[in-house]
């Protein structure tokens, strides 16, 4: 199972790897972890930013073999989730001593209050009075979606609570995100699929999505923004 949504969510510390367990062979890091009470062990993988678990069940007699269920997202049952709470525990676990984690969302709200005098407004929220009508676009989780908008009232910048899945990945942890306005003719050259990904949820010839951790550089970040603005506003 794929794992490398954590390298989009905070920074490694690969100094720090060998104290975890993990050995560095070639230009690859691999450790095993014990799944207890259970006669099983994960093999965790990492190469290259890409960070991968196998879960095998370990045999005296016999070559260890690979539990299969574990990668089959359909799969369920009291056991195999199990596995997949352990080793979800293991990877928390490696992340929270291993890599150095920030949040950018405060820091980046106080950017837009200081650079454009700008407050967000908060479009799909849960109205405050219950006769009052509600976007058909929040269904629940789009509450904290923040929008920010130029004088013209045309939003450049909107922030949301997405998950790694929306954007490639196979995890549904859950992420904050901007998007932004780019030039239609740079976008390609933009996106590296690091911090910076084809928009989510909106038109992708012209929008980019950020995330807003310790992966995104804060700098690249309010540059961004501040050509969104521009083209948004009206400035080319």
């Amino acid at each position: 199972m794929d794992y490398s949504y954590i390298f989009r969510s905070a920074v490694p510390d690969y100094a720090k790897f060998a104290s975890f367990g993990f050995e560095k062979r070639g230009d690859a890091y691999i450790c095993k972890k014990s799944l207890s009470e259970t006669g099983f062990y994960v093999k965790l993988l990492v190469k290259d930013e890409k960070f991968t678990a196998e879960v095998y069940e370990s045999a005296d007699d016999f070559p260890d073999s690979k539990y299969a269920l574990f990668d089959v997202e359909s799969a369920n049952g009291s056991f195999v989730s199990q596995i997949r709470s352990q080793v979800q525990g293991i990877v928390e676990d490696f992340r929270q001593a291993c890599f150095e984690i920030s949040d950018l969302r405060e820091k980046y709200i106080h950017f837009f209050e200081s650079e454009f005098n700008c407050k967000p407004d908060f479009p799909w929220a849960a109205p405050k009075n219950p006769g009052e009508a509600q976007s058909s676009f929040k269904s629940g989780r789009y509450d904290d979606a923040a929008v920010f908008r130029c004088p013209n009232q045309k939003w450049f910048a909107l922030i949301m609570n997405i998950t790694y899945k929306n954007l490639g990945f196979e995890n549904d942890e859950n992420v904050f995100v901007v998007n932004l306005k780019a030039d239609k003719e740079h976008i390609n050259e933009i996106i590296d699929k690091k911090s910076i990904f084809p928009a989510y949820h909106m038109n992708k010839k012209y929008w980019i999505t950020l995330l807003l951790t310790g992966v995104t550089d804060f700098d690249r970040l309010c540059s961004l923004t501040k050509r969104s603005f521009e083209l948004v506003n009206g400035k080319k």
